[in-house]
């Protein structure tokens, strides 16, 4: 007996999911697999290792000399790599001398972590951890002639420092993290093929430079239409937060996030999505959930090679009514015009299922799902 406990089919299983993440990359790719999904790995960029970054070290030092009134840090890992960096250039010292005597803002419980174990203290943090809040208290108190200094990672921070300019105060950015394209294209490219052929049933963003980077290489390619097509309609496009989903809603592609903007809470959201949207069928008996690049038949995932899914789509599309083969015969990858490849596809798409007499063969005419009479009827008007 099946223990209640351990679900039969893990809730990814079947669904390919495609991470463009360049930091933390592994972990999340590690949280979907353990969720049973199949992982395409395409880094939409690449960071500037700390050390060696050029633009860093000049804001830095500009920071130094300029004395700042205030200085807001934004992620845990930007500031310290930042404190890291700054030691290996010979201005750690200098640099924790200068922010022990400003205004020190962090954004979340993370950065106040960081900021303390460096041996600093903040001066506050929002509740929210939204820089929201953090621009309406500088507002509140007045900006006007106070030099700011904002550590950047990589995200824009929308109208926040052309708020915080407008109302007067000098900014200094501090760009920990720079993006660049990947050295190494390849991999973009075939998450591009894919999800243009809904071969893909998800693709994670965890910024937004790197959402704007895959639809900048799309344009490129000439192949941006298909794209967006397939991610407006059959490509579940997971954000980790408002800010990230940005590039795509620009081009009007609808996004989910989760209310919390972290990688736990993203996966768990794509676990919720991908499952929700596969339509059990009930057919001879038996209950069928086709997924991504498997079937679960009877709460067991069954793997089907890439024509039999093909050929079971095309099926599904409206089960219960005979599909002619010449019809199957156009969705066959590779099969150019000789019928019998259907034949032999079919053989092998019912083995693998496990359970043959779900496809009925119609003589002379193609084949059809065997759908339970008493689904016939809700089927057939849908």
């Amino acid at each position: 007996m099946q223990d209640e406990q351990q679900p039969a089919v893990l809730p990814l299983a079947g669904f390919t999911v495609g991470v463009t993440a360049a930091r933390r990359a592994d972990e999340l790719a590690v949280l979907l697999e353990r969720r049973g999904a199949a992982v395409l790995r395409a880094p939409a960029l690449r960071i500037v290792p700390l050390p060696d970054d050029t633009e860093l070290m000049a804001a830095t030092k500009r920071l130094l000399d300029l004395c700042p009134d205030i200085v807001i840090a934004t992620t845990a890992i930007g500031f310290r790599g930042w404190i890291e960096a700054a030691d290996g250039w010979g201005l750690g010292e200098a640099l924790l001398e200068r922010l022990r005597g400003v205004e020190l803002l962090a954004r979340g419980p993370k950065v106040r972590g960081a900021i303390r174990a460096a041996g600093l203290r903040e001066a506050w943090s929002p509740a929210s951890e939204s820089m929201a809040e953090v621009l309406d208290r500088l507002l509140e108190q007045g900006v006007e002639g106070r030099r700011i200094g904002v550590q950047l990672h990589g995200e824009p921070l929308p109208g926040f420092i052309e708020a915080l300019k407008e109302a007067g105060a000098d900014i200094v950015g501090v760009p920990v993290y720079r993006w660049m394209p990947p050295e190494d294209i390849a991999p973009v490219d075939r998450m591009l093929d894919a999800i243009a052929a809904r071969s893909l049933d998800c693709v994670s963003f965890t910024s937004a430079p790197a959402a704007a980077s895959l639809l900048d290489r799309a344009e490129r390619r000439g192949i941006l239409t298909e794209v967006l097509d397939a991610l407006r309609h059959d490509v579940l496009a997971a954000c980790v937060g408002p800010v990230t989903a940005l590039p795509l809603e620009a081009h009007d592609v609808p996004t989910y996030q989760p209310e919390r903007f972290r990688l736990g809470p993203l996966v768990q959201l794509v676990c919720a999505e991908l499952p929700g949207r596969v339509r059990p069928l009930p057919v001879a008996g038996h209950r069928v959930e086709i997924r991504g690049h498997a079937v679960v038949v009877d709460g067991e995932l069954r793997a089907v090679p890439p024509a039999g899914m093909a050929l079971l789509r095309a099926l599904a599309r409206r089960p219960g009514w005979v599909v002619p083969r010449s019809d199957l015969l156009r969705v066959l990858p590779g099969a150019g015009r000789d019928e019998h490849a259907v034949e032999t596809a079919m053989t092998r798409l019912r083995t693998a299922l496990g359970a043959p007499k779900l496809i009925h063969t119609v003589v002379k005419r193609g084949y059809r799902l065997a759908l339970d009479p008493s689904a016939d009827a809700k089927y057939a008007s849908a």
